[in-house]
């Protein structure tokens, strides 16, 4: 089975920066596993589209995802960026489309641009966007959606909502190659609105974690896309994956030690596969069966050992090659 695989880098969402002092070298790390990234055969690196950190708000450091974007675009020059995914309610869809296209031309066409409903309400509020009802908030998105990709495909589109509109905006360049259009990549896996929209205007989705749970939605998305006469096998269909490697013989609730603190090792390993680069195989080729062809990864500590990096790209990666 083939697989494409894709690498988070240390942003500071998931508190990944806080032992580095100085906001320069932050980012340099964070850079620094992105030309890691690179060299290798990992398909592209990702951001989170976030402002504060999980569990929850610290102070600490969380850089802005396009702006980081745009950086590792220039900064790279093979893989592709993307955003899991970036916040509908924290950019006019007009402005995000924009955005989105000249990160895509500073990319050279490199970009998966990730669009979903937003959830972390914490940011919400504290950014002063409120926080809509999720009905309101998944009207808000389809009516996005449908304006993003008329700024990519139209010239001068026009579009009247309840919730957006825009009258005649001109995007140029729309990409980074004249007639091909900014790669969406739709999170969630909502089966009412999200699911429907990828078979629409999708090129990509991302469905969540667990092996039955992205079956079960991409036989939703099959269906809907049936229904408006979509080819189902043009979509790119995502999982994403937190992977602790261990090494041969090493015990798993010692070698995260050093990474979840007093944190018990029942409760940090919930939603992680941990274990050797056989374990993490096994799980992916249980994504693939279900469907999945694309696997996001996150792995803890890369912004002080890049080691996983290099060692997930020669011992799993070749495996669904």
């Amino acid at each position: 089975m083939t697989v494409k695989f894709g690498l988070f880098v240390p942003q500071g969402w998931k508190m990944d920066l806080v032992s580095i002092p100085d906001p320069i070298a932050q980012y340099e790390a964070m850079t620094a596993v992105a030309k890691e990234a690179d060299a290798g055969p990992w398909d592209s690196v990702w951001v989170y589209d976030h402002f504060h950190t999980v569990p929850e708000p610290t102070m600490e450091t969380t850089f802005e995802c396009w702006t980081v974007s745009a950086t590792l675009a220039r900064d790279t020059e093979r893989v592709r960026i993307g955003q899991m995914v970036g916040c509908n309610g924290y950019r006019n869809p007009a402005l995000y489309a924009k955005i989105a296209s000249t990160v895509d031309v500073a990319s050279h066409g490199r970009l998966n641009a990730g669009i979903g409903a937003g959830w972390y309400e914490h940011e919400w509020r504290a950014y002063g966007y409120g926080f809509p009802e999720t009905p309101e908030r998944m009207g808000m998105f389809r009516e996005a959606v449908q304006i993003i990709h008329k700024m990519w495909t139209e010239d001068k589109p026009t579009f009247q909502g309840k919730r957006y509109a825009i009258d005649g905006p001109i995007n140029e360049p729309k990409s980074a190659v004249p007639g091909q259009k900014v790669s969406m990549w739709i999170g969630g896996g909502g089966e009412k609105v999200t699911l429907k929209l990828v078979a629409q205007y999708g090129d990509a989705c991302n469905v969540g974690r667990d092996p039955e749970t992205c079956r079960h939605k991409l036989e939703v998305l099959q269906g809907h896309c049936e229904t408006v006469g979509r080819d189902y096998d043009e979509i790119i269909r995502s999982a994403e994956a937190d992977v602790f490697l261990t090494r041969e013989g090493e015990d798993p609730v010692a070698a995260t030690a050093h990474i979840r603190g007093d944190q018990p090792f029942e409760e940090y390993a919930k939603g992680k596969i941990i274990g050797s680069p056989d374990r993490v195989q096994s799980h992916i080729n249980d994504l693939a069966e279900a469907g999945i062809d694309y696997v996001i990864v996150y792995m803890p500590n890369l912004a002080h050992d890049r080691d996983p990096v290099g060692r997930f790209a020669a011992e799993v990666i070749p495996a669904f090659a």
